[in-house]
């Protein structure tokens, strides 16, 4: 059995310069914990592979192609791959989601 603390695991460079911890990777998938602070988004990217989000804490915005969202704490969104999406949290609030792509991703995700 592997148990990982999540809020001690190091965020890692990224391209948006947001708090973001891969918290899980194996050759089938990949997890990580994005934290946005009030006021910060991810860049539109697009990743190869479908992701899904789980909102683990605050509010925040989803756009996915066209579509704009907002929604909340124990809510799941489904991302299909090569499809333009980003976070942005216009809350005064942390906002924290936990990301899932699968299968892990073989490619960049690339920013647009």
């Amino acid at each position: 059995m592997k148990i990982t603390d999540v809020s001690q695991v190091v965020s890692g460079p990224n391209p948006h310069h947001v708090d973001a911890r891969k918290i899980y990777e194996s050759p089938h998938a990949m997890a990580v914990v994005i934290t946005l602070k009030p006021g910060e988004s991810l860049k539109k990217h697009i990743t190869p592979v479908d992701v899904f989000f789980y909102v683990l804490e605050g509010a925040g915005v989803i756009e996915i192609g066209d579509e704009r969202q907002t929604v909340g704490r124990d809510m799941l969104v489904e991302s299909p791959a090569r499809i333009p999406h980003r976070w942005i949290n216009e809350s005064t609030a942390l906002f924290r989601v936990l990301v899932i792509k699968v299968p892990r991703p073989t490619e960049e995700t690339r920013l647009l």
